[in-house]
């Protein structure tokens, strides 16, 4: 069994963008976040990216397209000397009340069966409260809030206190350094 770094994608490894991102050209990719996943290629972790895309679920981008964006993420990602071992999408959206969108846990328990992942183990990264809801659900210890996307607005809502205890960090390049230190 295999730690894992879960990582949601918009807001964390690129920017948040309030009409979604739709295609490839709406996609701007924090520079930090390429540098800091180049860095923990090498560490025994499994990195996992799980993304709540509703837009597919609202009828604003094809599946397919979705899963182009992330497979071109993916290639920048490795050219840039970093890893990703699987992308973990819910299309759905929120009144389909599915259960892998977050906060619910489903995309990390379906990330755990296919890659042989201990979640006891494991650390989660996003900007949102529901990315830390759902790592706290799936049974995950360590979760970080970066400030990028929308982060450094969802760190002061009143309703983040039932998703603690977390560590806030600035950048996911702040969040990888610590738990490199620290693993």
């Amino acid at each position: 069994m295999h730690p894992a770094i879960f990582l949601d994608r918009d807001g964390v490894i690129i920017e948040n963008r309030p009409a979604y991102v739709r295609s490839w050209e709406d996609v701007e990719i924090f520079p930090q976040a390429l540098t800091a996943l180049a860095r923990v290629c090498k560490s025994p972790y499994k990195i996992v990216i799980v993304t709540n895309q509703s837009g597919v679920g609202r009828g604003l981008i094809q599946m397919e397209t979705a899963e182009e964006i992330n497979r071109r993420l993916v290639r920048e990602i490795e050219k840039a000397g970093g890893r990703i071992d699987a992308v973990l999408m819910c299309p759905h959206a929120p009144e389909d009340r599915c259960g892998c969108r977050k906060p619910l846990p489903g995309l990390f328990f379906q990330a755990a069966r296919q890659l042989q992942i201990d979640l006891s183990r494991s650390v989660m990264i996003g900007d949102a409260v529901s990315d830390l809801q759902a790592g706290k659900a799936a049974g995950i210890p360590r979760r970080f809030l970066v400030r990028t996307g929308r982060g450094a607005i969802q760190e002061n809502l009143p309703e983040i206190a039932a998703a603690g205890p977390f560590t806030p960090c600035d950048t996911l390049e702040e969040a990888l350094s610590r738990i490199l230190l620290d693993p």
